[in-house]
C-alpha cells in the first residue's frame, strides 16, 4: 500500500523544520513541492532542497493564486492530483511539503481528497510544521493567548468583514493571506481599536524579512502571504486572564 505524507515545512526558515518533519522528507522516495504555473521555485522547495537532493523534488503545478477561475482551478487540481497518482503507483512513499502546517489552509487537503478518489486504498498521513503565526509571535515577542482568551484565525481572502468582526471580540486575531488587502486590514484595525500592539510580518527567517508594528501597514500592495497578529487587549495584569 502506498503512502502519501503532507510534511509542514513551516514558514520558510529551514531550521524550523521538525526532525519527525526532516526524516520524512528524506526517507521518502519522492517529494513533491507545489508551484504556480510560472514554474518558479517556491518557499516549500527552498526549505526542501536544505535536506534533500534535488534529484528527488517533483515540481507539481497548482493553481495556487486562483481565486476567481473556479474551472480552471478545478483543473489544474485535478492535473496534480493525476500526476501525484502517477508518483504513487511507481513508489512505496511520496511525501507532499507544504509552508506553515498540512492540515491549516494547505493545498495538502485538497490533493488528499483527490488521491483518495484516484488511488483508492493509499494511506494518507500528515506532520504537523510551525506556522506563520507562531514564528511571527516568537519573532516580535507578541504573545497569543493568554489564560482563557480565545484565539482566532482569519484568512482576509474571506472577507474584511469577517476579519472585523473578529477584531471585535475579547481575543487574539490572527490574519493570514491580507497582502493585497492591506488597506482594508488597516482600516478593520483603526475602527475596532486594534491598531496598537498589533504586529505585522512577511518572509519570516529567509533575508528579505519584514517586521514592523501595525500602524506602518501600508496603503499599497503587501507581499501576498502576510500575517498579523492583534494581540487581545490586555490591561488586567500578570495572571488577569486566568
Amino acid at each position: 500500500m502506498s503512502r502519501l505524507i503532507g510534511v509542514g515545512v513551516g514558514p520558510g526558515d529551514p531550521e524550523l523544520v521538525t526532525v519527525k518533519g526532516v526524516r520524512a522528507l528524506q526517507e521518502a522516495d519522492v517529494v513533491v513541492v507545489p508551484v504556480m504555473d510560472t514554474l518558479e521555485r517556491g518557499r516549500a522547495e527552498a526549505t526542501v532542497l536544505h535536506y534533500v537532493g534535488a534529484e528527488k523534488v517533483v515540481r507539481v503545478v497548482f493553481a495556487l493564486n486562483e481565486r476567481t477561475d473556479r474551472a480552471r482551478r478545478e483543473a489544474a487540481w485535478d492535473a496534480a492530483g493525476e500526476r501525484v497518482a502517477e508518483l504513487l503507483r511507481a513508489h512505496d512513499v511520496v511525501s507532499f511539503a507544504t509552508i506553515g502546517d498540512p492540515n491549516v489552509y494547505s493545498t495538502f487537503t485538497y490533493l488528499a481528497q483527490t488521491i483518495g478518489e484516484l488511488v483508492p486504498g493509499t494511506a494518507v498521513e500528515t506532520v504537523p510544521g510551525i506556522t506563520a503565526m507562531q514564528d511571527l509571535a516568537a519573532r516580535s515577542g507578541a504573545v497569543l493567548t493568554e489564560g482563557t482568551e480565545p484565539l482566532t484565525l482569519v484568512p482576509v481572502t474571506a472577507g474584511a468583514a469577517v476579519l472585523k468582526g473578529a477584531l471585535e471580540g475579547p481575543g487574539t486575531v490572527v490574519a493570514y493571506k491580507f497582502g493585497r488587502l492591506a488597506a482594508e486590514v488597516a482600516t478593520a484595525l483603526r475602527e475596532t481599536g486594534r491598531t496598537e500592539g498589533a504586529v505585522w510580518g512577511s518572509a519570516l527567517g529567509l533575508p528579505e524579512e519584514s517586521i514592523r508594528p501595525a500602524a506602518e501597514l501600508a496603503e499599497g500592495p503587501l507581499p501576498y502571504l502576510s500575517t498579523l497578529i492583534a494581540p487581545a487587549p490586555r490591561d488586567s495584569g500578570r495572571g488577569g486572564k486566568l
